[in-house]
């Protein structure tokens, strides 16, 4: 396994978090999970929190912020799992377009064990309730 690049993928913002503050050691699994591009996990967010706003409003309540932040990282969760998962499938794939040969798994990076792995995890998560 080689050491951790920096490299900027051609298809996330040259300014995205990820590649300004992310430690490099990390760089490669956030990069996996598409941390550096949020828009999907807003996607999968805002209408669970709309619903949970709308539960709240129809009892005549605030939304329960416990609701809010387990949704928000379950979100977050099950997004990064997807495109780690859409990546092992892809690898062969993304290898041979450059928009997608610099994604962790076909740069080597990660090993495909190893995204296995960041896939399980992701689905293991489980929220504490106080």
């Amino acid at each position: 396994m080689t050491a951790p690049m920096t490299t900027i993928l051609p298809d996330a913002a040259a300014t995205n978090w990820v590649d300004r503050h992310a430690p490099p050691a990390l760089r490669p699994w956030l990069k996996l999970g598409r941390f550096d591009r949020p828009a999907g996990i807003w996607l999968l967010m805002l209408p669970g929190w709309q619903g949970i706003a709308l539960a709240g409003a129809e009892k005549g309540q605030w939304p329960n912020p416990f609701l809010l932040v387990a949704f928000f990282v379950g979100a977050a969760l099950m997004r990064a799992a997807g495109c780690a998962f859409n990546d092992i499938v892809d690898r062969d794939f993304d290898a041979q377009v450059s928009r997608t040969a610099m994604r962790p798994i076909p740069a080597g990076l990660i090993s495909v064990k190893q995204a296995w792995a960041f896939v399980i995890g992701c689905c293991a998560v489980r929220p504490i309730r106080s």
